[in-house]
């Protein structure tokens, strides 16, 4: 018996023995944060935070290319043991509407962790133009039919959208101007080429408290904090019109439970910290830290909203 037992506990001990799921080894070495097409920042300042927390590194890797589907393709076919993470956004529960068959599915072939950020677009005008309310963008567009543009960083993208649902529900006729990147769809902004655009609030609220750009409104349900003396779209006529940009972290879908239990409190743990929030409040980030559940239901209401914006810009699956 006591030998048997001393061979249960050397087994136990042996290298590829100890169960991956067992949270009080995690994590015993490095961990990859991929990113497909998001900002490096939160990414960034969140990983100090982590390496500090569990004195193991978290390397911030982009593979930017093909629409976020590189990095999906990477961290899908990666070992389910909690190392490789998907640092995920709206990009993806977009293509879910705008693709006939999308290569990857967040709640098919990944397990939700937990949401980190949003923040809503803001609704910009080149002060050229004579407006200062949504509705009397409305009013100029409707009486100017296909002469005013709006501009994002290229078809399908959110901010896309977002204007394709404006045009919906305020059944108005703006032109689509996409860029190959946002930074140049500001630069043009600024200069008046573009007079129209949905914008984050890192890239657009500088710009209207300096006076080079105009604030209508913001996108978000609620009023926003950094910019509290714009009305949301809804108080200004379009009910119900709600879009935000967020970012969050699956992992691969065989990812034991116990690994992502101890990934979710971490993660939470660390947004927490003074620093973090400071940091990426500064940034015009609302932070979250949810559970896993609302997390998956977040994801699944997002997915809805822009299979409708699709539906309504009457754009076609690809």
């Amino acid at each position: 018996m006591i030998t048997a037992l001393r061979v249960v506990l050397a087994m136990a001990w042996l290298p590829g023995t100890v169960p991956a799921a067992w949270p009080q080894a995690f994590p015993v070495k490095p961990v990859r944060f991929i990113l497909g097409p998001s900002a490096e920042l939160l990414p960034r300042i969140l990983g100090q935070q982590l390496s500090q927390l569990w004195g193991q590194q978290v390397l911030v890797d982009p593979r930017t290319g093909g629409g976020g589907i590189i990095a999906a393709d990477l961290v899908a076919k990666s070992p389910p043991d909690g190392y490789t993470w998907l640092y995920t956004s709206a990009t993806y529960t977009v293509s879910a509407s705008l693709l006939a068959h999308p290569q990857f599915d967040l709640a098919r072939d990944f397990q939700a962790v937990t949401l980190l950020a949003s923040a809503p677009f803001y609704l910009m005008v080149h002060p050229s133009l004579p407006v200062k309310t949504v509705r009397e963008l409305t009013a100029l567009a409707t009486a100017r039919p296909g002469q005013l543009n709006y501009g994002t960083g290229g078809i399908g993208t959110p901010p896309h959208l977002a204007g394709e649902m404006y045009k919906s529900i305020a059944h108005v006729n703006l032109v689509h101007v996409p860029y190959k990147a946002v930074s140049a769809s500001v630069v043009d902004h600024l200069a008046g080429q573009v007079q129209v655009a949905f914008q984050y609030g890192p890239s657009s609220l500088p710009h209207v408290r300096s006076g080079k750009l105009r604030g209508l409104a913001v996108t978000s349900l609620t009023r926003s904090r950094f910019a509290p003396e714009l009305p949301t779209m809804d108080e200004s006529g379009l009910r119900g019109y709600e879009i935000l940009g967020w970012n969050g972290i699956h992992v691969p879908l065989k990812t034991p439970a116990e690994i992502i239990g101890k990934l979710n409190t971490d993660l939470r743990r660390a947004l927490q910290a003074p620093e973090v929030q400071q940091r990426l409040t500064a940034a015009s980030l609302d932070l979250h830290g949810t559970t896993r559940a609302d997390f998956e239901a977040f994801v699944n209401k997002d997915r809805a909203r822009w299979a409708k914006a699709v539906k309504d810009a009457g754009i076609t699956p690809e």
